[in-house]
C-alpha cells in the first residue's frame, strides 16, 4: 500500500464500469485506473482476470451475491471514504456500468457528501452486450425501435412496469432475472404479451463458459437452464428471432474456442 499523499489531501475514488466480463471489453480509461489503483473493491460478479489488471492495489471483495451478503452498503462506501481519506486511488470495480442497476448512484451520492472526490467511469453494460454477443440486437428496423431494462430480482422490481408495457412496444431485457424467468414470462403473458413471443437467456456473456437458450414466453419458464456461478440476462421480442442468421454467420467465421481472451495480456499504458 502507498503512503499516504502529502499535505493530507484526499485521494480519488474512481466508480469504474468491468463491462460484461472480458477484460478487452474495458474502457481505455478503465484500466488507467486499475493500474494506478491502491485499493480496488469489487463486485462478486466481476472476474478475476480483471481484477488481477490491478497488479500493485489491495483486493478486497465486496461481493453481496445471494450466498454471500454478508457486507452491506454501508460497509462498502464507509470503507471506499476511509482510503480515500489516507490519500490512496481507490477503484470501486462494478460489474457492467456502474449506473445501470449498480447502485453507483448512491455511491456517488455518499462521496459527494463525505466530501471526497470522485469520477465515473462508465462501463459496456451487459444490458446490451450479453444481447448483441448472442446476435440479438435490442433494436431492430421493423421489429423494435426502444428496448427496456429491468432487475429481475423480484416482482416488486418488474410487475408494474411490464404489465404496463403494451405488447411487442420494446424489447425488454432483464438483468440478474434468469430465476425469476417464469414469473417475468407469466407477467407479460397475462399483460397480452403472445406465448409465442421469441425469448433467449443469455449466460456468461463474452466469457469462456458463454450460453444462449433461445425459445419462447411460453417455454422460458420451463427451460432447462441453470446459471451457476454466471450472470444472466433475459431478451424478449422479436428481436430474439434475429439471432439465428447472426449467429450462425459468426459460428462460420469465428467460433467460442478461438476466444483467447483468458490468455490475452493487457498490455500496462
Amino acid at each position: 500500500m502507498r503512503p499516504r499523499a502529502k499535505g493530507g489531501a484526499p485521494g480519488l475514488v474512481s466508480l469504474v464500469g468491468a463491462g460484461p466480463g472480458d477484460p478487452e471489453l474495458l474502457t481505455y480509461r478503465a484500466i488507467l485506473r486499475l493500474q494506478a489503483a491502491d485499493v480496488v473493491l469489487y463486485d462478486g460478479l466481476v472476474p478475476p482476470s480483471v481484477v488481477r489488471l490491478a497488479d500493485r492495489a489491495e483486493h478486497v471483495s465486496v461481493s453481496k451475491r445471494a450466498a454471500e451478503k454478508t457486507i452491506t452498503q454501508a460497509d462498502v462506501t464507509g470503507h471506499m471514504i476511509r482510503a480515500a481519506r489516507q490519500g490512496w486511488r481507490v477503484v470501486r470495480l462494478k460489474a457492467g456500468d456502474p449506473f445501470v442497476l449498480g447502485r453507483g448512484g448512491e455511491e456517488a451520492l455518499a462521496l459527494a457528501e463525505a466530501g471526497i472526490p470522485f469520477e465515473v467511469v462508465p462501463g459496456v453494460t451487459s444490458a446490451i452486450a450479453a444481447p448483441a454477443l448472442a446476435g440479438i440486437p435490442v433494436t431492430h428496423r421493423g421489429l423494435a425501435s426502444a428496448f427496456v431494462v429491468v432487475s429481475g430480482h423480484a416482482p416488486a422490481g418488474y410487475a408494474a412496469l411490464l404489465g404496463a408495457l403494451p405488447p411487442k412496444s420494446a424489447t425488454i431485457v432483464v438483468l440478474m432475472g434468469v430465476r425469476e424467468r417464469g414469473r417475468v414470462a407469466a407477467c407479460l403473458i397475462e399483460a397480452g404479451w403472445p406465448a409465442a413471443t421469441p425469448a433467449a437467456v443469455v449466460l456468461g456473456a463474452s466469457r469462456p463458459t458463454e450460453r444462449v437458450w433461445i425459445g419462447t414466453l411460453e417455454t422460458i419458464g420451463r427451460s432447462d437452464v441453470r446459471p451457476g456461478d454466471d450472470p444472466g440476462v433475459l431478451v424478449i421480442g422479436d428481436v430474439v428471432s434475429v439471432s439465428t442468421d447472426s449467429a450462425a454467420a459468426a459460428a462460420r467465421s469465428f467460433t467460442v474456442e478461438e476466444r483467447s481472451w483468458q490468455s490475452t495480456t493487457i498490455p500496462r499504458l
